[in-house]
């Protein structure tokens, strides 16, 4: 089986870390080449046209959040209003990849070592994943997890000091695909899109 060089453009390391993991349990015919990580998805949104015509040469696999857009072929045709090469994979995490996180319930419960009851069973229709995120890493059990993830106390911001090298351990010891997937329809899309994806010369 010939393998396919694949590049990769996400909004930060965790959805990276997310679409390696990925990646590497769709398949073994795939090699990563360069990843764009500029931060945010105005990097993206701005370079999605330049991807999408270098796609003729190397597939690429694009990983955006669709955060409070309406739906994700909105947003694609929004970023994309020129047709989209098949050697483009554009995905949209509904609504964060957060939510792909967190559909791993079992995983995640154990990780935190709290009930898997208090996380939604429907990741994709989690209003807030990130926040969530948070409020569940409240109550964990480990206060190097709470500490790493939760912000301190008086702090403006929304996520703690080592939220996603936190979250990146997550997803490359724990993360269940498996599982997920039936909790995620915008990963299990994803991952099926990999799955049965060749590429076009």
């Amino acid at each position: 089986m010939q393998q396919i060089v694949i590049n990769l453009a996400v909004e930060d390391e965790l959805s990276e870390a997310v679409l390696r993991k990925i990646i590497a349990h769709s398949s073994h015919r795939y090699l990563v080449g360069s990843c764009f990580n500029r931060g945010g998805f105005g990097y993206l949104k701005k370079n999605i046209q330049g991807f999408n015509h270098a796609a003729k040469g190397i597939a690429f696999l694009v990983l955006t959040d669709l955060d409070r857009g309406e739906c994700a072929p909105t947003l694609i045709h929004n970023w994309l209003p020129v047709p989209k090469h098949p050697n483009l994979l554009f995905r949209v995490a509904v609504r964060e990849v957060e939510s792909w996180v967190l559909a791993s319930r079992s995983d995640f419960a154990k990780f935190l070592g709290i009930s898997k009851e208090l996380i939604p069973d429907r990741a994709d229709e989690i209003d807030d994943p990130k926040q969530l995120l948070v409020n569940l890493a409240k109550k964990a059990k480990s206060r190097k997890l709470r500490e790493a993830i939760v912000p301190r106390a008086n702090s403006t911001a929304k996520i703690g000091p080592d939220y996603n090298g936190t979250l990146i351990k997550f997803v490359e010891s724990w993360w269940n695909i498996e599982e997920a997937v039936k909790n995620s329809p915008s990963l299990g899309r994803a991952v099926n899109s990999l799955k049965n994806f060749e590429f076009t010369h």
